[in-house]
């Protein structure tokens, strides 16, 4: 029985061999993987549409409470793959934007029309649209502002006629 334990603790210590050397070699193996698939995600995300806009904020200046002003926002895809904007919303319900439904080629131009409503918002507005996109950061922001000139207000302690 004195060689059976020899034979089996040799075989016990050939087994454990085995097995950590395949599992450097399991280690090896994903990491390679994952190197490779690491190259392949940033190889892929060169080939993104990005959204260049002219401008990416606009001041409307000084206007009337109560006015709504429109501003559009030009812009190019400068990447390798068409654009697709999912979504774009405004800050507040004041600020609604209007963007192109179908994708933008890699090259081509589009427009983001950006309407204010004026109305119960005076003094200094600063409002912005976030835009969800097929980009690599995925939103894009545009902001606009301006001075709006409070609506006169009724005289208080006029009389108040029944």
């Amino acid at each position: 029985t004195q060689v059976m334990k020899k034979g089996i603790l040799i075989l016990a210590g050939i087994f454990a061999m085995t097995f950590v050397s395949c599992k450097e070699d399991a280690s090896k193996k994903v990491k390679e993987e994952n190197v490779g698939i690491a190259a392949e995600r940033d190889e892929q995300n060169k080939d993104l549409p990005v959204m260049t806009f002219q401008e990416t904020e606009y001041d409307f200046g000084t206007i009337n409470e109560g006015d709504v002003v429109e501003h559009i926002f030009k812009f190019t895809n400068t990447g390798k793959a068409p654009l697709v904007i999912v979504s774009a919303k405004g800050s507040c319900g004041c600020t609604v934007p209007e963007w192109p439904k179908e994708p933008i080629a890699p090259g081509a131009t589009g427009e983001m029309l950006v309407k204010f409503n004026s109305n119960g918002k005076p003094n200094l507005q600063n409002k912005q649209v976030t835009i969800t996109a097929n980009t690599e950061a995925g939103k894009e922001i545009l902001k606009i502002k301006a001075m709006v000139t409070p609506k006169a207000q009724p005289a208080s302690g006029a009389p108040v006629s029944q």
